[in-house]
């Protein structure tokens, strides 16, 4: 909440008294969730999901699945599990990738898995009918409209980032909000619901204004003041999606360039999840992004050393630590290494499709740089044969027929 700044002791005095008790009666307040939550093996599985273990998880939530047959809830946690599955197998859950707009431009095909396509879409779908058979008999029924509504931004996001289909995601992502709304309109106390919805106010918040008016005509509109307050709710006092709220959060003070507030953040989820991947990884990115540079390679290179310890990570993409690596040696000028980071992050095993053509190129231009050109030619080359008609791709071909410089 905005503090004024008051003249007088005796008035800050009793304003500070009023904000500490009305933060204890936030704290105090009931949240409610659905009870499944609370089951051990729920409980158990999400241990698995947050240092990204995701086949023991999805085997835990099968189970789950398979006894509370025609609950939505129980679905969508399975759905759930697939879909970060299926994200982090071809490296989109690197929010460098989506840190600035160059996400939504240009070409990024990803080569889709149908056998994880069909798993996902038969699952959302199976939420729709459950939803819909429970809200047939009570439209008031929070479970299944928060379900549902969960469902639909998992599909959303999938279609989004992997089939980069934006016009279909965004449909899927205004219903979804509509669900989540409706359940804080029925229910103001079932906080998991605000990270959708909250999520949904920054993004048409943050909108250039031209797209905003145009929203708004369409009667979509939004605040980025509105979404931050919802999300850092959900993040403090949600039994369900408060990791995932924080991830949102530090997303995008990343985007606004607010590194040190965005580090706490991802510090406080390390400090839960000392075990994820990921939130280690963020660390070392935002101390990059905030130039931080031979911090950000330390950062990195601790990752990398920490992931060679037998069973520290259970699962790591290291592709994505080599790829930071580079980045931050980049920016330091330290070319010759970059590079080297850069081509390890292209032919680790496991590399995603689009992290492969990004490093070929990132190494191509930081060889242009030192001076090797013949090694920066058989980097674009094969940047191009992993992928000739992207976006990657076609800036290969360029670079291959002028050197890179540096602007």
């Amino acid at each position: 909440m905005r503090h004024r700044f008051w003249k007088f002791r005796t008035v800050l005095v009793v304003i500070s008294a009023l904000v500490f008790a009305l933060a204890r009666a936030s704290a105090a307040a009931e949240v409610h969730a659905n009870p499944l939550h609370s089951d051990p093996t729920v409980q158990e599985a999400y241990r698995h999901f947050y240092v990204l273990d995701y086949p023991a998880c999805i085997a835990l939530l099968q189970k789950v699945h398979a006894d509370h047959p025609g609950d939505p809830v129980a679905t969508t946690f399975l759905l759930e599990a697939e879909v970060f599955a299926e994200l982090y197998r071809q490296d989109l859950l690197d929010t460098t990738f989506y840190a600035n707009d160059g996400f939504l431009t240009g070409k990024h095909p990803t080569p889709e898995d149908t056998g994880a396509r069909d798993r996902i879409f038969a699952l959302e779908e199976e939420v729709e009918r459950e939803a819909g058979a429970h809200l047939s008999h009570n439209p008031h029924d929070v479970d299944a409209l928060y379900a549902r509504g969960w469902a639909r931004s998992l599909r959303s996001s999938y279609t989004a980032m992997v089939q980069r289909s934006f016009s279909a995601a965004f449909h899927m992502a205004l219903q979804a909000h509509s669900d989540e709304a409706k359940v804080l309109q029925i229910d103001p106390d079932y906080l998991d619901a605000k990270l959708v919805v909250g999520t949904y106010q920054y993004v048409i918040g943050a909108l250039p204004w031209g797209f905003k008016l145009l929203f708004g005509f369409a009667g979509i509109t939004g605040s980025k003041t509105r979404g931050m307050e919802m999300l850092h709710d959900d993040f403090a006092h949600a039994p369900m999606t408060s990791t995932e709220a924080g991830t949102v959060i530090a997303l995008f003070q990343r985007r606004e360039g607010k590194y040190k507030e965005a580090i706490a953040v991802v510090r406080s989820l390390e400090a839960k999840y000392p075990h994820d991947f990921l939130f280690c990884l963020e660390e070392a990115n935002l101390l990059k992004d905030a130039g931080e540079g031979m911090a950000a390679a330390t950062a990195y290179q601790t990752l990398l050393n920490q992931a060679a310890k037998p069973g520290y990570f259970p699962s790591a993409h290291l592709e994505l630590a080599y790829f930071g690596l580079g980045e931050a040696l980049r920016g330091q000028r330290h070319f010759a290494e970059a590079a080297q980071a850069y081509e390890q992050a292209a032919w680790t095993q496991g590399s995603g499709a689009e992290l492969k053509r990004r490093s070929l190129v990132a190494a191509g231009k930081a060889r242009d740089l030192n001076g090797e050109r013949s090694l920066a030619v058989r980097d674009y080359q094969a940047a191009i044969g992993t992928g000739s008609d992207t976006t990657q791709g076609e800036i290969a071909r360029k670079l291959i027929k002028t050197p890179y410089r540096e602007e």
